[in-house]
């Protein structure tokens, strides 16, 4: 079996239909911002670890 990135670009769907239909983000770098933490916080959640302590975890 192959790996894939379904579950990547299942991540950021939401987003980029966010982006597209409500145009709610005004710079490439506002959008770069939300993906990287929407791809922690999904990570985090996969990983069944506190979205919260991965974020301070990263932080420090």
């Amino acid at each position: 079996m192959q790996p894939d990135n379904n579950s990547s670009e299942r991540a950021i769907r939401n987003l980029k239909v966010k982006q597209k239909v409500f145009v709610q983000f005004k710079s490439l770098e506002g959008v770069k911002k939300i993906s990287i933490l929407k791809s922690i916080t999904d990570t985090a959640i996969k990983n069944g670890q506190k979205v919260l302590n991965a974020l301070f975890l990263i932080a420090n």
